[in-house]
C-alpha cells in the first residue's frame, strides 16, 4: 500500500475518532436555589469545574443559581424529566415524589447532623437513594443543610403552646403541614422566594429554617425571634437525572460521582463556617435567640405525624426503625 493511501486511511481514522469524541461530549445544565457566596453555590460551581476536569472535558456543566430557572418543585420535575441534568435540592420537596426520601422529613428523626450523615452513608441511605432513582433522580452526594428551627416576629417559642394560632410558612410537604397542625399552628406552604414579603406584610407570622437561610434572606429583619427547636435536620442532595447518568460508561459514572463527593466535602466544611458566621451576624443585628430547655413536648406531639406516615407507607417502617437504631 502506497504512502498516499496510508495517509488517507490514517486521516479517515482520526476523523472517525474525533467524530466519536464529539458525539460523546455533553453540555449539562444545573439548578440551585441559593445565592452567590452560599456554601452550596460555591460547592456547585466547584462541582462544575471538577466535572470537566475528571471527565477530560467530555462533560461540562453550566450552573444557574438563585432559582433563576424556576421554583424548586419545578426544577425537581425538570431533572426527573431530563430538561435539566443536575439539581441541588432539599429532600423536603422530593419526599412527596419519593416516599423513601420523605423519611428524612419526619420531625426529630435524627439526633443531630452527625447522626444524619451516618444514616445516609449506610444501608438506610442506599434505600433512600434507590427510592429516588425509581422516580428518575439519583443522589450523587449529600450536602449539609443544618438543623431547621422556628422564627417569627412576635415572641420566642419555648413550648408547643407558643405555636398555637401562628401562621407558619413551611415547604410543600404533608409532613411539614402536619407538624405545624399538631402544634396548634396554621401551616402555610409557599415558595421560599415569597417568604420575606409574606413575613413583612403579615401574610404569615413565622417560618422555620437553618441559620444561613435565616440570615442570607434577611428574614431576621422581619422575624427577630429565633427559637432553637431544631425539629428538622434535612439533607440536600446533588442530584442527576437517572437516565442521563445510567447512559454514561462506568468510567464516566465514576468520574461524575467522584466530582460530586469532592464538592460535598467542600460544602460541608463551608457550611460549618457559614452557620457560625450567620448566627453571629443575626445576633449582632439584634435578633433574639432562645434555647428551648425541653424539646420532649414537641417530640411527643409528633406521634400522630409518624402514625399517619407509617399508615400510608407501612413498607417503610423498617427504614424508620433502622434510622432510629443507628448510633
Amino acid at each position: 500500500m502506497n504512502n498516499g493511501k496510508l495517509k488517507m486511511l490514517a486521516g479517515a481514522a482520526i476523523a472517525v475518532a474525533m467524530t466519536g469524541t464529539m458525539a460523546m461530549a455533553e453540555d449539562w445544565r444545573g439548578w440551585n436555589i441559593h445565592t452567590e457566596g452560599y456554601p452550596n453555590t460555591v460547592a456547585m460551581d466547584a462541582f462544575a469545574d471538577l466535572l470537566e476536569e475528571k471527565t477530560g472535558g467530555e462533560i461540562t456543566l453550566q450552573m444557574f443559581h438563585g432559582g433563576t430557572l424556576g421554583s424548586q418543585p419545578d426544577a425537581i420535575e425538570q431533572v426527573r424529566l431530563g430538561g435539566l441534568e443536575i439539581g441541588n435540592f432539599n429532600l423536603g420537596p422530593i419526599g412527596p415524589i419519593a416516599p423513601a426520601a420523605n423519611v428524612v422529613s419526619l420531625p426529630f428523626i435524627f439526633k443531630d447532623v452527625g447522626h444524619m450523615f451516618r444514616v445516609l452513608d449506610g444501608e438506610a441511605g442506599q434505600m433512600i437513594a434507590d427510592g429516588m432513582e425509581e422516580q428518575g433522580i439519583i443522589p450523587l452526594a449529600w450536602y449539609d443543610a443544618g438543623a431547621r428551627s422556628f422564627y417569627n416576629g412576635t415572641k420566642a417559642i419555648n413550648t408547643p403552646a407558643d405555636v398555637e394560632g401562628l401562621k407558619v410558612r413551611v415547604m410543600n410537604n404533608d409532613l411539614f403541614t402536619g407538624m405545624i397542625a399538631e402544634l396548634g399552628g396554621n401551616p402555610s406552604p409557599m415558595a421560599f422566594a415569597e417568604v420575606y414579603q409574606a413575613l413583612s406584610t403579615g401574610v404569615v407570622d413565622g417560618a422555620e429554617n437553618n441559620w444561613p437561610s435565616y440570615e442570607s434572606t434577611g428574614h431576621f429583619e422581619v422575624a427577630g425571634f429565633y427559637s432553637l427547636s431544631q425539629h428538622l435536620i434535612i439533607p440536600e442532595c446533588l442530584c442527576v437525572n437517572a437516565d442521563t447518568f445510567n447512559a454514561l460508561s462506568p468510567e464516566m459514572q465514576e468520574a461524575v460521582t467522584a466530582a460530586a463527593q469532592e464538592s460535598a466535602a467542600m460544602q460541608r466544611d463551608l457550611w460549618v463556617e457559614r452557620e457560625a458566621s450567620s448566627r453571629k451576624a443575626v445576633e449582632e443585628a439584634g435578633a433574639q435567640i432562645n434555647e428551648i430547655a425541653d424539646k420532649a413536648p414537641f417530640q411527643e406531639a409528633m406521634a400522630p405525624v409518624y402514625e399517619a406516615y407509617l399508615a400510608s407507607n407501612p413498607d417503610l417502617r423498617p427504614l424508620v426503625e433502622m434510622i432510629q437504631a443507628t448510633e
